[in-house]
């Protein structure tokens, strides 16, 4: 492997050391949470302390920005290896520098998102966050699968990232509604959640061993994937 290579490995090796962790321990305080809840509720005593809501609140803002931040390093890989190989620099340089500025906007509108309390701010910065992800995900380099599209693991990943940043947004909503309305909107869009992570998982693994080393490129991308054959070595003289 040489150095581009080892590069690859960084979006993989986040989700697998940071995000999945997270969404095991998330999971796992959203149930502790609701089972709470559904005792207090009816007057009794529950033995689950109390502080299990807020680490569930933390920990789902930490699994939030892991996710977008994940999202952007695997579309940063492969839009700047296009650019690269394509030397897009040097015949659209005004591409090259849209690309830079989308990056710089979507990283700072999650910031500010974390630190925004009123509504219509909120609502704000998470659109412009999503679109930011939509829009560099649509740039060239970007492989998306787009004739799999219920089995690619971009537009999964960009689905997931999407209901993360939502789920973000209705965080002070969730607290400041009495009538459990976007509790149960949170409950359900989360589950959905939980159902493409499991998906990126399984597309993630599938592509890993797709992808060739870059040094095998150049053979590889030589076979037909639609019959799944590879070209023939020419046969090797007799001495």
């Amino acid at each position: 492997m040489n150095t581009s290579d080892l590069i690859s490995l960084i979006h993989p090796a986040l989700a697998v050391v940071i995000v999945f962790p997270l969404i095991g321990m998330v999971v796992n305080f959203a149930w502790q949470t609701r089972q709470r809840r559904l005792q207090t509720a009816v007057g009794g005593k529950s033995k689950i302390p109390p502080i299990v809501g807020r680490e569930h609140v933390n920990l789902g803002n930490w699994l939030t920005g892991s996710v977008v931040g994940v999202a952007l390093i695997g579309l940063a890989y492969a839009i700047v290896e296009h650019i690269l190989s394509k030397n897009v620099w040097g015949t659209n340089p005004s591409q090259v520098i849209f690309i830079a500025l989308m990056f710089a906007v979507t990283i700072a509108s999650l910031v500010f998102l974390y630190r925004a309390r009123e509504r219509h701010w909120r609502a704000i910065f998470a659109t412009l966050t999503g679109t930011g992800l939509v829009v560099l995900g649509c740039q060239d380099g970007v492989f998306r699968r787009t004739n799999e599209w219920y089995w690619s693991h971009y537009y999964i990943g960009i689905a997931a990232a999407l209901l993360m940043v939502f789920s973000l947004a209705i965080v002070e909503d969730i607290y400041k509604d009495r009538s459990n309305r976007w509790r149960y909107v949170h409950i359900i869009l989360n589950c959905l959640a939980l159902l493409l992570f499991i998906g990126q998982g399984m597309t993630g693994t599938r592509d890993l061993l797709e992808i060739p080393l870059s040094w095998q490129k150049p053979y590889i991308y030589q076979c037909d994937f639609a019959n799944k054959t590879c070209p023939q070595p020419p046969p090797q003289q007799q001495g």
